[in-house]
C-alpha cells in the first residue's frame, strides 16, 4: 500500500474513531491524522497477532476498519490513562 494510501486511511480512521468517542478534543484534522496512524499501527500490529489481518483480506476497507478499531483503541487508552500525565491538547 502506498504512503499517500496509508495517510488518507490514516485520516479517515482517526476522524471515524473521533467522532465515536466523543470527547472535548481540540484538535482539527492533524490530530485526526496523528491519531489515525498510530491507531493503523497499533490496529495492524494487533490484528496480525489475533489474525484479524487474514480475516480482513488485506482490502483499503479492511485496513480502515482495523485501523480504525486501533485508533479508537489508543484514544480510549489516551483518555482514560494519560491525558491528565501528559498534558496534550489532542
Amino acid at each position: 500500500m502506498g504512503l499517500l494510501m496509508w495517510l488518507l486511511i490514516g485520516l479517515i480512521a482517526g476522524a471515524v474513531a473521533k467522532m465515536i468517542t466523543p470527547q472535548d478534543e481540540k484538535g482539527g484534522w492533524v490530530s485526526s491524522l496523528i491519531v489515525g496512524l498510530i491507531g493503523s499501527i497499533v490496529g495492524g500490529f494487533l490484528g496480525g497477532i489475533i489474525g484479524l489481518n487474514r480475516l480482513m483480506g488485506g482490502t483499503w476497507l479492511g485496513s480502515l476498519i482495523i485501523a480504525t478499531l486501533g485508533a479508537i483503541l489508543v484514544l480510549y487508552i489516551y483518555h482514560r490513562y494519560l491525558k491528565e500525565k501528559l498534558n496534550l491538547p489532542l
